[in-house]
């Protein structure tokens, strides 16, 4: 790694020359030097002009510490241009204080002053990019007042003709969040007692984009519960996962559990299925697995599709 070079070092006056009080570090007016004007050493006579030609009328302008140059024949000389950063000399040549229309400090005012401005423009154009990035996909979905009127479970209807007269639902509305729940007992025409349970719940996301979240807890849905089997599901919305648990041993011991989560853009739908057998039941002949994750399948897709319209 290069090393930054030494700045400059300030020169020092001649050594016997008297100290002068002054409140700057460097000369200045109000601390003359030895020699010429504000300290300076005597300017050195310009060199004559070259004799190959009439002597020019115009006089000749020197700067302090830099000789004038010769013009062309016929021209007046041209004086070179002071640089306050080279020092001639025992001192260093001390400009003129910028003026208030545009020196070093004004235009370092400005050109900060130019910066925040294109800072503040790149902070609001970011910032509207990302809020139109973030903008809400509800996929055309809207949240019914009540989702239990609104589901379709003909299938689990075929195979549970006893109409649930009462059904659990509930809803919420939020700015953030409409969310409708529905709880269904499922009931044969010979049972006394429900047999099974549907359960049904839609989420409209109006703030933040579920996806992540559902992908991490359906996805992995396995590795948080043991003994339930997680399979991918394709063709219905933009990512769908089957969850399901069968403990059932014939018709007298054991449970059914499937889940179908589906997420659509920011909107996720899950309908649950569960059984749980005894030997007090009246049903004997309950569906399987299979039959059971065939009728979330269909009637989500039609749920779904309702729910666009």
């Amino acid at each position: 790694m290069s090393t930054p070079p030494e700045p400059p070092q300030q020169p020092q006056p001649p050594s016997g020359a008297p100290a002068q009080p002054s409140a700057y570090p460097y000369p200045s007016p109000q601390s003359p030097g030895p020699g010429g004007p504000l300290g300076f050493p005597p300017a050195a006579p310009a060199p004559p002009a070259a004799q190959t030609g009439p002597q020019s009328v115009y006089a000749q302008p020197t700067l302090v510490g830099v000789p004038a140059q010769p013009g062309q024949p016929g021209q007046p000389p041209q004086p070179q241009p002071g640089n306050p950063y080279v020092q001639q000399g025992p001192y260093p040549v001390v400009g003129p204080p910028p003026g208030r229309g545009g020196g070093g400090a004004g235009r370092a005012v400005l050109w900060a002053a130019l910066g925040a401005v294109v800072a503040s423009a790149a902070w609001a154009a970011g910032v509207f990019l990302i809020a139109a990035g973030d903008k809400a996909d509800l996929a055309g979905y809207t949240a019914p007042s009540n989702l239990c009127n609104a589901i379709d479970y003909s299938s689990f209807k075929e195979e549970y003709p006893d109409n649930d007269g009462a059904p659990t639902r509930n809803r919420l509305e939020d700015d953030a969040l409409d969310e409708g729940l529905c709880s269904i007992s499922l009931k044969k025409s010979t049972s006394t007692y429900a047999d099974a349970y549907l359960y049904a719940q839609l989420d409209l996301h109006k703030k933040t984009d579920p996806g992540p979240e559902f992908t991490a807890t359906w996805k992995n849905y396995g590795d948080s519960h043991t003994g339930y089997d997680v399979e991918t599901v394709t063709g219905i919305g933009d990512e769908a996962y089957l969850v399901s648990d069968d403990t059932t041993s014939g018709s007298s011991s054991g449970s059914l559990y499937a889940t179908l989560a589906v997420r659509d853009g920011w909107v996720t739908y899950t309908m649950s299925y569960s059984a749980y057998y005894s030997s007090y039941d009246d049903d004997t002949d309950p569906p399987t697995l299979d039959e059971v994750t065939d009728m979330l399948r269909t009637d989500t897709r039609t749920t779904l599709a309702d729910l666009k319209d």
